[in-house]
Protein backbone atom coordinates (compact mmCIF):
# COMPACT_ATOMS: atom_id res chain seq x y z
CA UNK A 1 0.00 0.00 0.00
CA UNK A 2 2.60 2.29 0.58
CA UNK A 3 4.23 2.04 -2.72
CA UNK A 4 0.86 2.23 -4.21
CA UNK A 5 0.94 5.64 -2.31
CA UNK A 6 3.90 6.61 -3.37
CA UNK A 7 3.72 6.09 -6.81
CA UNK A 8 0.40 8.07 -6.42
CA UNK A 9 2.21 11.13 -5.06
CA UNK A 10 4.86 11.05 -7.69
CA UNK A 11 2.05 11.65 -10.64
CA UNK A 12 0.27 13.71 -8.85
CA UNK A 13 3.50 16.06 -8.51
CA UNK A 14 4.70 14.94 -12.25
CA UNK A 15 4.77 18.21 -14.53
CA UNK A 16 4.99 15.31 -17.46
CA UNK A 17 1.91 13.55 -16.30
CA UNK A 18 0.27 16.94 -15.43
CA UNK A 19 1.12 17.88 -19.42
CA UNK A 20 0.21 14.51 -20.15
CA UNK A 21 -3.43 14.56 -18.53
CA UNK A 22 -3.49 18.45 -19.73
CA UNK A 23 -3.18 17.52 -23.34
CA UNK A 24 -5.68 14.24 -23.35
CA UNK A 25 -8.31 16.61 -22.28
CA UNK A 26 -7.94 18.73 -25.09
CA UNK A 27 -8.06 16.13 -27.53
CA UNK A 28 -11.06 14.33 -25.60
CA UNK A 29 -12.49 18.18 -26.05
CA UNK A 30 -11.74 17.80 -29.70
CA UNK A 31 -13.18 14.80 -29.84
CA UNK A 32 -16.72 15.40 -28.69
CA UNK A 33 -16.62 18.47 -30.96
CA UNK A 34 -16.14 16.90 -34.22
CA UNK A 35 -18.40 14.29 -33.10
CA UNK A 36 -21.16 16.44 -32.40
CA UNK A 37 -20.05 17.97 -35.95
CA UNK A 38 -20.40 14.87 -37.80
CA UNK A 39 -23.23 13.32 -35.90
CA UNK A 40 -21.57 10.35 -34.83
CA UNK A 41 -18.41 9.25 -32.75
CA UNK A 42 -15.40 9.88 -34.66
CA UNK A 43 -13.20 7.92 -32.69
CA UNK A 44 -10.33 8.44 -30.35
CA UNK A 45 -8.06 7.84 -32.74
CA UNK A 46 -9.06 9.84 -35.41
CA UNK A 47 -9.66 12.76 -33.21
CA UNK A 48 -6.12 12.51 -31.91
CA UNK A 49 -4.81 12.60 -35.12
CA UNK A 50 -6.56 15.57 -36.56
CA UNK A 51 -6.09 16.96 -33.16
CA UNK A 52 -2.00 16.83 -33.46
CA UNK A 53 -2.22 17.99 -37.00
CA UNK A 54 -4.44 21.29 -36.60
CA UNK A 55 -3.67 21.97 -33.05
CA UNK A 56 -1.09 20.87 -31.10
CA UNK A 57 1.43 23.23 -31.51
CA UNK A 58 -0.36 26.13 -30.57
CA UNK A 59 -1.38 24.29 -27.38
CA UNK A 60 1.91 23.25 -26.91
CA UNK A 61 3.05 27.16 -27.53
CA UNK A 62 -0.34 28.47 -25.30
CA UNK A 63 0.77 26.26 -22.67
CA UNK A 64 4.36 27.17 -22.62
CA UNK A 65 3.68 30.74 -22.51
CA UNK A 66 1.07 30.14 -19.77
CA UNK A 67 3.25 27.91 -17.20
CA UNK A 68 6.47 29.98 -18.26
Amino acid sequence: MENEQTAADFLKSSTMYQEFLAEREEILRHKWLESEKAGKDVGFDRALIDWIRKHRSGWKASRQVQTG
